[in-house]
């Protein structure tokens, strides 16, 4: 009998949330794909609400399609068997190998590893029977002592598929040789072991300099330094995490002949790469607001998603943003919400089954003649859609197939649908004047013909510069990345750990 068939393994680990390992997997990923090798990527758990929606209606990962994409496969849940989707700072939706299965705090969520570690290593051995690599993707730390005893998605996944292990610290920090040594230091013997690369990312400067230190840690754990991977400011693929947006705040004061795009940052952000295409338009501006004082006079308002809607509507409202809105609307700015924030816009929102928690109305910012009610159960769908209006900020949009995916709990009702699905359905709605426009398609602005006529509807209305950008390409993003690992990471060491020869 031929034994079934193991990939090889590879695993990327890092010292704290947000060093890059997503970015790395990713570069890795189209780097053996490149070389003629069938992989995949493998995340256990993933905590974020940038989710997407996988061929089959599961939802997994925003980070691990992208990195699917990367690898040339398709995405599938066992890619991400855990999704976790914050929805308060102490509970969250437990979506197991693509579906939801619970909404629990930290303590209930431990005491179902005997449901999760199953389909994790499931999900695992699936992928390496069908594929010749898996590079396999940490979360956060493993040194967090206090959580070893529950741990999914560290060390626990490498003892189990026997994964060397690469870990990164981010440089750019400070600090890096000192949480390189204390993570290796703090881990158990046997774990230690799995240890075979240090990569030392987001560097920026004279290499050379570096080397004393990398000897040091060397001599210090026995380990080599794998690679010296430079900060790559705008490698224009999707951030996994929404810390990423903490950088991108501003008040809009500054001169700006181009549109200016004020989105409002949710506490809840949801799936805010639908915003991406924006920010490789030359002559857009997007800022991120939280504040009336960071408000200015934006040309396109865009409330994106979120995962709790009627929490972060309270939150509007508690930070005085309703007024700003509106009066924008009164200056002639457009507004677009999509998918929460399409729901906010509406007249009211009701919750009977508690779906989102103990609320069961809400009054909506009454922007849209629409209203929503949640119910148990969620929409995960890849959707086409046709663009059904022609005026306002849709003007000559009308008969354009759009495409995307939804992630809702909610079914909105009322208005003159503006995006229709191939059922007939309607996926959003506009006010009378088509100017305020709500839809559930996450992606939208991924669709170029659309962003070009929406973009030129809003500088049209209020008097600003658009000439469109060339389209994103998405493969040559990657081909760069890839480009960028082969030059600043030992060939010869990941050879070595894999059996694979770049």
């Amino acid at each position: 009998m031929t034994a079934p068939r193991r990939a090889a393994v590879l695993m990327v680990q890092g010292t704290s949330s947000s060093v890059g390992k997503s970015l790395l997997v990713t570069g890795l990923c189209r780097l053996f794909a490149d070389a003629g090798v069938s992989i995949a990527p493998f995340k256990a758990q993933n905590m974020s609400n940038n989710a997407a929606v996988t061929d089959t209606g599961g939802e997994i990962g925003r980070a691990q399609w992208v990195q699917a994409r990367a690898a040339r496969v398709r995405p599938r849940v066992e890619m991400n068997p855990v999704l976790l989707k914050p929805e308060s700072d102490h509970r969250s939706q437990v979506i197991l190998l693509g579906r939801p299965l619970a909404t629990l705090g930290y303590r209930d969520y431990r005491d179902r590893r005997e449901v999760t570690w199953p389909a994790i290593t499931g999900a695992l051995d699936t992928l390496r029977a069908e594929h010749d690599l898996v590079i396999i993707e940490g979360a956060g730390s493993p040194a967090e002592t206090n959580l070893r005893d529950r741990d999914v998605v560290n060390m626990s996944v490498a003892l189990h598929a026997g994964a060397p292990v690469l870990l990164a610290g981010d440089i750019d920090r400070g600090g890096v040789f000192a949480h390189l040594y204390g993570t290796w230091a703090l881990l158990a013997p046997e774990e230690r072991a799995l240890v075979r690369g240090f990569i030392l990312n987001k560097f920026r400067g004279d290499a050379s300099l570096l080397t004393p230190a990398i000897d040091d840690l060397q001599r210090l754990t026995g380990i080599p330094t794998a690679g010296i991977v430079p900060w790559f400011p705008r490698h224009e693929i999707p951030e996994e995490d929404a810390v990423a947006l903490e950088t991108r705040a501003s008040d809009g004061t500054e001169a700006w002949a181009g549109i200016d795009v004020a989105v409002v940052r949710f506490p809840r952000i949801a799936n805010f790469d639908d915003l991406d295409p924006l920010t490789a338009e030359t002559d857009v501006r997007v800022r991120w607001v939280e504040s009336p004082a960071e408000w200015g006079d934006p040309d396109l308002v865009i409330l994106p998603g979120t995962k709790s809607t009627i929490a972060d509507l309270d939150w509007v409202r508690g930070q005085g943003l309703d007024a700003p809105l509106k009066a924008s609307v009164a200056r002639r700015a457009a507004v677009l919400g999509l998918c929460g924030g399409y729901q906010m816009l509406g007249a009211s929102l009701a919750d009977p089954a508690h779906v989102e928690g103990p609320r069961e109305h809400a009054d909506g910012l009454g922007l849209l003649p629409v209203t929503t009610t949640f119910a148990p159960g969620k929409r995960t769908v890849q959707s086409r859609a046709t663009v059904t209006a022609d005026r306002g900020l849709l003007a000559g949009a009308q008969g354009l197939a759009v495409t995307g995916y939804e992630i809702h709990a909610g079914q909105t009702s009322g208005g003159a649908a503006v995006v229709t699905l191939p059922d007939g359905a309607a996926a959003g709605a506009a006010d009378e004047g088509g100017w305020v426009v709500g839809c559930y398609i996450h992606g939208l602005l991924h669709n170029t013909e659309f962003r070009r006529t929406l973009l030129t509807n809003v500088a049209g209305r209020r008097d600003r510069r658009y000439t469109p950008a060339p389209p994103r390409d998405d493969e040559a993003a990657f081909d760069r990345l890839a480009e960028a690992l082969r030059a600043s990471l030992d060939l010869g060491l990941l050879g070595e750990l894999t059996g694979i020869t770049l």
